[in-house]
């Protein structure tokens, strides 16, 4: 790392990078190639995101031991919030397959020598904030309804959520309120890191790279989104295990979408 810079590039500038028109049909090819990447070498990825199973069985244990009940459902789906952070390596894993060099994943661990680094850890401290400010809106949103008591075990937090018509108000209203934070999400994040390991553009040019794109290509997003969302339900209902080969695929997937909506750069690689 020659210099130390986090919200503009190597230079001192703030880029611009054209975004494409892309449609729906890219968005299941981007999905088609990440499946590709992850059948190359399946068990070097999911020793990758082995942390996603592990964290989930540590938060259900955690939640049930601390009566903090309440946020369990918000922990497990902030996993939506903090996934780019945690998929960066797969990035880079596609980002060297693409360029035909060794893809092996411990390369995969060594982002310290990518000259871009504050800014990767700037927008994921942003995205750390939004995860606490979900959980902090989430746990007022419960004690405003449900008050601050917590439940007395398990099947009485069940029984309160599922069979009160407080529960389900609790749920249609965290449910609205888990949307918008995906969505501000997912705009902010959706190629800000693969652009960030693809050039050294700053902190500042990669998100607002990535909400021009969420912007130019709102239903393709959307899609994305949706896609997501459904696979880390599907993924999340074994004890969080089938994350561990979800989060590949979606991972080498949201590469190929960022090559996709992003113009190549025609100077050169940056970072």
């Amino acid at each position: 790392m020659t210099t130390f810079h986090v919200l503009s590039g190597a230079n001192a500038s703030v880029s611009h990078p054209s975004i494409r028109k892309i449609g729906i049909a890219d968005v299941f090819d981007a999905l088609r190639l990440g499946l590709n990447d992850f059948r190359e070498k399946p068990s070097h990825y999911v020793f990758l995101c082995l942390i996603y199973p592990i964290a989930g069985a540590v938060l259900i244990t955690w939640s049930a031991g601390a009566n903090m009940l309440p946020l369990l459902y918000p922990l497990a789906s902030g996993f939506a919030l903090i996934g780019p952070v945690a998929a960066i390596g797969l990035y880079e894993i596609s980002r060297r397959r693409e360029l035909g060099m060794d893809s092996s994943w411990p390369h995969a661990l060594r982002l310290h020598r990518s000259p871009a680094l504050p800014s990767i850890l700037a927008v994921a401290a942003v995205l750390f904030v939004i995860f606490i400010a979900w959980l902090l809106v989430a746990q007022a949103l419960y004690e405003m309804i449900f008050g601050t008591v917590p439940p007395a075990s398990i099947s009485a937090f069940w029984n309160s959520i599922i069979g009160t018509e407080e529960g389900w108000n609790l749920i249609l209203i965290g449910n609205a309120v888990g949307f918008v934070f995906a969505v501000v999400v997912l705009s902010i994040s959706v190629v800000s890191f693969p652009l960030l390991l693809d050039r050294d553009v700053g902190a500042v040019a990669a998100v607002e790279t990535s909400i021009r794109a969420t912007l130019t290509n709102p239903l393709p997003i959307a899609c994305w989104g949706l896609i997501i969302a459904a696979g880390l339900v599907i993924g999340s209902i074994p004890v969080f295990v089938g994350l561990a080969v979800i989060m590949p695929i979606f991972g080498h997937a949201t590469w190929h979408l960022y090559r996709k909506l992003v113009e190549p750069d025609t100077t050169g690689r940056q970072a």
